[in-house]
């Protein structure tokens, strides 16, 4: 018997129906080694080596694994391709004592009569799960890729000293309960910079000016944009003056087609999805979080639907492209197909172009085919990743896109108008796949045709602010600075989320929290290498060449440890937690007298009294700059606080008496509610 083990019950499950009786299939549950949860477990002084130990949750299974791989002939780690899946192989072979069993472990005699020795385990990867796949990994085994292992070990390490030696630091500083990481840190940079640029933002007044125009009863607009040889920019109409002054000047104009332009325009579709551009169009089209999609996909990966879903490279395989034809010619038919396939060639210096994107596994199962095996939301993914890749193998959409310049003619003055449209005459890859190319059908003109002016509509205008950040947003911003890879992005997401740096506001985007931004201003001045966006990308770069074999892990580690150590201690020693976290204020503590402050705790601010500990009086902070509360009135209970919107420490809504905490009449329901 021969034993194959991989991270997860799913995976295990969907593999042995591919094998015969002489393979069983088990499953290590995840990660079976790591370091101590409640020390730093790393030997600084000889060379950072890590001190691994079982996990407690993993114990019971490794003794079970144990039992199974010394009744097995073989054994074969069977986890993911990244790096990750390469660690948790290693893991298993030290835990499982595999190593100690790799010489002495040997077959019968072969027909010489010798005893033939054989490693005691096996490596395989595979980036699909079916049964093609799997029995040509078990004829191509290798051993563990210790470069692989090498550099996810250096990202926990990493990972592991700035969180255990930067996060004390917070939590004398600041507050307890903080933590900083190596990658959180620059997400909630980012989002907190953002959040600086949308409060500074000033908006600036600008008007446009639109005819609309008839040609027999069908009504089109065209947009103002040169008047005699004065190009129209942005900002040329900047207040309702210059807008009243320039429609009385085209009164009784007569409006003339100039200039028609067609051309016809060929539009290619997107690549296949790499991890972090699915993260982005799930979230885009079903609102799902990087979390919610990662869980989705590695369920459809560990059923055999889909390929690997952590991957950054757009590589398809010749197989995959040559059943998407056949699928597309089939469905709809041969001038929907192309001469030869197309290839992409990925943007990102760091993909590993030896793995392929995310696709079905098997192109001619579109999603109506398995939706009995689906969930809504598994169905709702699996639809977007098949035709995203079946698109990919389909011909361009051809588009007519038509130019207008019309002339205003005033006896002074000339004025230019600027009319566009678009439309489809062959959908090509649109058909399956649909992007923004909708329609603006203009009517059949003719230059130097006159036209009939329904209205001439000024309209004013103001600058947006820069978007806040949504996860899918701020995955694109990681991914284009060359900070985190396939596997870290959703739990980087989920990380500053559950840590209350950030929060989503009702359109799903990102704010930082006072404590996001207390926490980043210290990192940038004080840390600014932690939170550098250039710096953090070399460092991405260094464990890709750990990966390569380009870089040892140790000196990665130490080159980065030595300066960060010395800064640790020096501002350990400079800064004050009070000049940190604490505001004076000239309010007086209501038990006892004393001078109130605005403290700054692990969900936010909050005032506390100066008597601290012999006075333990506190109260929430209300916003400086708040919304007008509406008037809910007097407080049923004391009749003389009124009842105002509050937020608790984790952010949810409450209503409660504005005289509290001598009076506590909270509710969670607006007393006003069931009036209206």
């Amino acid at each position: 018997m021969k034993l194959i083990i991989v991270e997860s019950p799913t995976k295990s499950n969907t593999i042995q129906k591919f094998l015969d009786k002489n393979y069983k299939v088990l499953s290590s549950y995840g990660h079976v080694r790591d370091l101590p949860e409640k020390k730093l477990g790393i030997d600084i002084e000889h060379n950072f080596e890590p001190q691994y130990v079982i996990l407690p949750k993993a114990k019971k299974r490794v003794i079970e694994l144990k039992s199974e791989a010394k009744k097995s002939e073989e054994v074969i780690l069977a986890t993911d391709e990244d790096r990750e899946g390469e660690a948790i192989s290693w893991h298993l072979v030290q835990a499982l004592n595999l190593e100690t069993h790799n010489v002495k472990h040997e077959t019968k005699n072969n027909a010489s009569g010798f005893k033939l020795q054989v490693p005691r385990f096996k490596r395989i990867v595979f980036h699909e799960i079916t049964k093609s796949a799997i029995e040509n990994a078990l004829k191509n085994p290798r051993d563990i890729d210790m470069k692989l292992v090498n550099a996810q070990q250096a990202r926990r390490i990493l990972d592991r000293l700035v969180g255990y030696k930067l996060s004390p630091f917070l939590w004398k500083k600041i507050a307890r309960g903080l933590s900083a990481g190596r990658i959180q840190s620059v997400a909630v940079r980012l989002v907190a910079e953002r959040e600086r640029d949308v409060l500074d933002f000033k908006p600036k007044e600008y008007w446009t000016i639109t005819a609309k125009l008839l040609k027999s009863d069908k009504e089109f607009g065209a947009q103002l944009i040169k008047i005699a040889d004065q190009k129209i920019d942005k900002f040329f109409i900047a207040d309702k003056n210059t807008a009243d002054t320039i429609v009385s000047g085209l009164n009784g104009a007569n409006y003339r087609v100039e200039k028609i332009t067609k051309k016809e325009v060929s539009r290619q579709p997107l690549p296949p999805f790499t991890t972090s551009t699915m993260q982005q169009t799930a979230f885009n089209h079903f609102g799902f979080s990087a979390k919610q999609t990662m869980m989705l996909a590695q369920g459809l990966y560990e059923t055999g639907l889909i390929t690997y879903m952590r991957t950054d490279s757009v590589n398809l395989s010749k197989e995959s492209i040559e059943k998407a034809i056949l699928k597309i010619k089939n469905d709809f038919g041969a001038q929907y197909t192309l001469p030869s396939a197309r290839v992409y060639k990925t943007k990102s210096k760091s993909a590993q172009e030896a793995h392929e994107a995310i696709r079905p596994t098997e192109p001619s199962q579109d999603p109506d085919s398995i939706e009995n095996q689906l969930t809504p939301q598994q169905r709702k993914l699996y639809d977007l990743i098949w035709k995203r890749f079946i698109a990919t193998q389909m011909a361009n959409a051809i588009l007519e896109s038509t130019a207008i310049d019309i002339t205003a003619d005033k006896s002074e003055k000339n004025y230019t108008f600027h009319a566009s449209g678009s439309v489809v005459k062959f959908d090509g890859f649109l058909k399956i796949y649909p992007q923004k190319t909708a329609e603006i059908n203009l009517p059949i003109l003719e230059e130097k045709e006159e036209l009939k002016l329904k209205e001439l509509k000024p309209e004013q205008h103001f600058t947006e602010p820069p978007a806040r950040y949504n996860e899918a947003s701020l995955i694109k911003a990681l991914e284009e600075y060359g900070i985190g890879r396939p596997s870290t992005y959703a739990p980087i997401m989920s990380t500053i989320q559950t840590r209350r740096y950030v929060i989503k506001d009702e359109g799903k985007r990102l704010k930082p929290t006072d404590m996001g931004i207390l926490v980043n201003d210290i990192l940038v001045v004080h840390f600014p290498k932690i939170v550098d966006l250039e710096f953090t990308a070399r460092m991405e770069e260094n464990l890709d060449n750990i990966a390569s074999d380009n870089k040892e892990w140790q000196q990665v580690i130490k080159e980065f440890w030595v300066p960060f150590k010395e800064n640790l201690e020096k501002k350990t020693l400079e800064l004050n937690k009070k000049e940190i976290a604490m505001e004076k204020t000239d309010l007086e503590c209501p038990e006892c007298g004393k001078y109130l402050v605005i403290r700054m705790g692990r969900y936010g601010k909050f005032y506390a009294c100066t008597g601290f500990p012999e006075c333990k009086y506190t109260a929430p902070l209300e916003p400086k700059e708040r919304e007008p509360q509406e008037d809910l009135g007097l407080c049923s209970k004391c009749g003389t606080g009124k009842i105002v919107k509050r937020r608790t420490k984790k952010g949810r809504t409450f209503w409660g008496c504005s005289s509290w905490p001598k009076c506590d009449w909270a509710s969670w329901e607006n007393p006003r509610k069931n009036e209206e």
